[in-house]
């Protein structure tokens, strides 16, 4: 039976006999979630797990190497067989439909509840024609597969604290963007690319980076391509304090 509206309802079951999507899931927020919906959310039916081969490695050797880590010591000793659960999706958030397989689509599109996009280039200094492939496009590309999952119930985006540090006071909204997010991709997909790293100190304006600049760019398409989804934005700030949840 459906709990009703005003039934509460704790974290572990919810997400019992439920399945979720994670993008990112190897980097440093991605492991700690992954891990504690291990070990908080026992019934949780299946955690998809968007990877690349990456340096030789392919998925299912990657997903291998992130559960050998320390992180899931616990895991492992309390709840034997938890980290099976882990099925790897090969894809990439650069590709067109994040080069996801028709077949993996379609179990996707099937059977994820709640999407957790955690995949972003997260160093300050990239060049804006790559953070805007990965940060913005990348996070249009999830969109649209969202839009097609019969079950989805949540699309948490992970953004960051610092992509409004423009501002003295930053409340829970999402801020007007210092351009249209569509011509700053038109713009990195048509400019020469020396010429993009030419303009980018302009573009970026008071922003630090060009980290900061595509999240909030992202969080803007979010609002304005999220439709009828059920959306939250989270602005994690510094990641250490995530390793005591």
């Amino acid at each position: 039976m459906e709990p009703s509206a005003n039934e509460y309802v704790s974290v572990a079951n919810f997400y019992r006999d439920r399945s979720v999507l994670v993008t990112g899931g190897t980097g440093f927020v991605g492991k700690v979630l992954i891990e504690k919906l291990l070990r908080s959310c026992p019934g949780i039916k299946n955690i998809y797990l968007l990877v690349r081969p990456k340096q030789g490695h392919g998925i299912r050797q990657r997903v291998d190497q992130l559960v050998d880590s320390p992180l899931f010591d616990r895991v492992r000793k309390e709840q034997p067989g938890a980290t099976n659960k882990i099925v790897p999706i090969a894809g990439d958030v650069t590709e067109e439909s994040l080069g996801i397989s028709a077949s993996d689509q379609n179990l996707l599109i099937s059977t994820v509840s709640v999407v957790f996009h955690s995949a972003a280039t997260v160093k300050f200094d990239e060049a804006l024609g790559l953070s805007v492939t990965i940060n913005m496009l990348g996070t249009r590309r999830l969109l649209n597969l969202c839009h097609r999952m019969s079950k989805l119930e949540a699309f948490i985006h992970v953004s960051t604290a610092y992509c409004n540090c423009d501002r003295e006071e930053i409340k829970e909204e999402i801020y007007p963007p210092p351009y249209d997010p569509e011509n700053i991709i038109q713009c990195t997909e048509w400019m020469d690319s020396d010429l993009v790293e030419t303009l980018t100190p302009k573009l970026i304006g008071d922003r630090p980076n060009t980290y900061v600049f595509t999240k909030a760019l992202a969080e803007h398409m979010l609002l304005r391509e999220s439709g009828n989804l059920p959306v939250a934005i989270v602005r994690p700030s510094i990641g250490k304090t995530l390793l005591f949840a």
